[in-house]
């Protein structure tokens, strides 16, 4: 007798433990207002010109924060309005991390007639002593957070002080399809500084947000469940076999060594060159 009430608690318990952690994550609401890590607590957004002849887009609180090491560091924001007339590029970057090969994190950068550069990240908000796992990425633990920020910010964070292996690939897409790419990127800053979003480690990370836009917006159509897409760290394999890496080269291998970036960006570290030094544009 003991044994078979024993036999239906036990039941009990696994039915009802997983149903009240499945109802637990799915009423989770997302917020923009938690106490956010410093690099992280002001979002960036864009403002549209009111006239409709007018190409030029203003861009508010993007990130050009300073470092000393992974955690310490200077947070400021700028400004800045560019003409989508004067959008000339798009560079793709993967930032190796440590274990499974295909663990990485991708972002994208856009490129001016100036030879300047605006990176866009899509990342986890972290709260104040959070960090990232991917469990707690599938049950709401964190929200979505797009960063616009100064390539010597994120890429020079990831490269240098980081210390992880970085490539920057040159993106073929087509001029209406870079602009198209660049204004849906802003606009969905701007919809997650209204309606946030919760990060989900399969489902909307990094790179499915951006294999999204580029779906949306150009003419190349990605599938969402990609293995190369849920593992990044293969994602360039998938855009060379596309041939939208601008390279002569075909073999992956050659591709990643004439595209990695850590000597140039160790050179460059604290200059003001550092966009066209990466790019081995200056000395």
């Amino acid at each position: 007798m003991r044994k078979i009430r024993f036999r239906h608690i036990l039941l009990t318990l696994l039915l009802v433990v997983p149903l009240v952690l499945v109802v637990t994550v799915l009423t989770k609401t997302a917020s923009n207002d938690r106490e956010w890590s410093p690099d992280q607590q002001i979002l960036a957004y864009a403002e549209f010109a009111a006239d409709a002849d007018s190409d030029s887009v203003t861009i508010r609180n993007i990130r050009n924060s300073r470092y000393r090491s992974p955690d310490d560091y200077v947070v400021s924001h700028y400004d800045r309005t560019v003409s989508l007339g004067d959008l000339v590029s798009l560079d793709y970057m993967v930032e190796k991390l440590e274990g499974f090969p295909g663990f990485a994190h991708t972002l994208l950068s856009f490129g001016f007639a100036d030879s300047t550069y605006i990176a866009i990240s899509v990342e986890i908000r972290k709260e104040l002593g959070e960090s990232y796992h991917p469990l707690s990425g599938m049950m709401r633990e964190y929200e979505l957070m797009y960063v616009i920020a100064d390539e010597r910010d994120v890429i020079n964070l990831r490269a240098n002080y980081r210390g992880n292996t970085v490539y920057l690939y040159p993106i073929e897409i087509g001029r209406a399809s870079l602009t198209n790419l660049f204004l849906s990127m802003l606009e969905r800053a701007n919809g997650l500084r209204e309606n946030p979003e919760f990060y989900h480690t399969l489902t909307s990370t990094c790179t499915t947000n951006l294999a999204r836009a580029a779906s949306e917006t150009t003419e190349e159509r990605f599938w969402m469940y990609h293995p190369q897409i849920l593992l990044p760290g293969f994602s360039d394999r998938l855009l060379l076999k596309r041939s939208l890496i601008q390279t002569g080269l075909t073999d992956i291998d050659d591709v990643r060594e004439a595209f990695m970036i850590n000597a140039q960006a160790e050179s460059h570290r604290d200059s003001e060159g550092f966009s066209l030094g990466i790019r081995n544009l200056s000395n």
